[in-house]
């Protein structure tokens, strides 16, 4: 009887562990995971370059911007048509949450894009110390 009852006391203190662990996970905050997170939302013309609407989530105390570059896919050499833009680091607001905002690119020089056009969309991190990270691409139909 005593090998019994002192078994169910640790399988009763292993259950109770395993509950615990669990618990201390569902409990952690889902944002968390999000950090740094980047999606592209929505591609549209607005003169003279391109507009792009992201969804963004970063953690706090970091050091960064956000760039976004968008080119017409399959053009190449002189032809090609490009556009930048970035979010600086003080236009962020890094709090684990998600939240949205506009990059404005602006075309190269000889760069157009008119509507119809398919374009590819890159946004990425960029930190002071030359480092991009969570790229995310997007081929939208302006």
């Amino acid at each position: 009887m005593k090998s019994s009852r002192l078994r169910r006391r640790v399988l009763g203190a292993a259950a109770v562990t395993v509950l615990a662990g669990a618990g201390v996970l569902v409990g952690a905050p889902a944002a968390v995971a999000k950090a740094n997170f980047l999606a592209i939302d929505k591609v549209t013309l607005h003169e003279p370059g391109l507009q792009v609407k992201v969804t963004y989530s970063c953690d706090t105390g970091i050091n960064h911007q956000l760039v976004a570059n968008a080119t017409k896919p399959h053009q190449n050499g002189p032809g090609e048509s490009t556009a930048a833009g970035t979010l600086k680091r003080d236009k962020l607001v890094c709090d684990y949450g998600s939240h949205t905002a506009k990059v404005t690119m602006r075309p190269a020089a000889s760069s157009q894009f008119a509507k119809g056009d398919k374009v590819k969309v890159t946004i990425f991190y960029f930190d002071d110390d030359g480092f991009s990270y969570a790229h995310e691409e997007k081929v939208s139909v302006l």
